[in-house]
């Protein structure tokens, strides 16, 4: 009789690992569902911390792509509600050289909000000094407001003719 309730206890395990093999482990015992449940508390706050950590970023700059993205040790940084013409063409092009001027040498303070595009991290970046770089980006009339992103806290920055001068990207409007 101990033979058959093991062969139907046997029987039974095998159907529930096909349709739920959290509910196997549980009959198995205590021990994994503890082990599986302390891993995964773990890996939670390994994954919180990483990312209060990485909201925050600062350190030189190790590359200027354009007037709106930066590179602050390895971490490509999109400018929030900053909005550079694209390189490549002339006013572009005047943005980037004039944000690799200002940039030069300088140490960063960039304050991620956790949003991404494509491969940068979105975020505000300050100088040593407090300057926001993306507000003198703007306030020399290499950038605009982008308000769909910034809340308009750019705008008043824009000097006049900025927006007949520059073109402005459609998801900005």
């Amino acid at each position: 009789m101990a033979v058959a309730v093991a062969k139907t206890a046997h029987a039974a395990s095998a159907a529930m690992q096909v349709q739920s093999p959290i509910t196997v482990t549980s009959i198995s015992g205590g021990l994994f569902m503890k082990r599986a449940f302390a891993t995964a508390a773990v890996a939670l706050l390994c994954l919180a911390s990483i990312a209060n950590a990485a909201q925050t970023v600062s350190g030189k700059v190790t590359k200027v792509r354009d007037a709106d993205t930066v590179v602050v040790k390895g971490v490509p940084i999109r400018l929030n509600g900053v909005d550079a013409p694209e390189s490549g063409t002339k006013a572009g092009n005047e943005a980037t050289a004039a944000m690799k001027r200002y940039l030069r040498g300088k140490t960063l303070t960039c304050e991620l909000n956790g949003e991404r595009t494509y491969d940068r991290w979105v975020g505000v970046c300050f100088t040593e000094e407090g300057n926001d770089i993306g507000a003198v980006m703007i306030s020399n009339g290499y950038a605009l407001d982008c308000r769909r992103y910034s809340g308009g806290r750019y705008r008043n920055l824009e000097p006049a003719g900025a927006r007949s001068r520059l073109p402005q990207a459609r998801y900005c409007k």
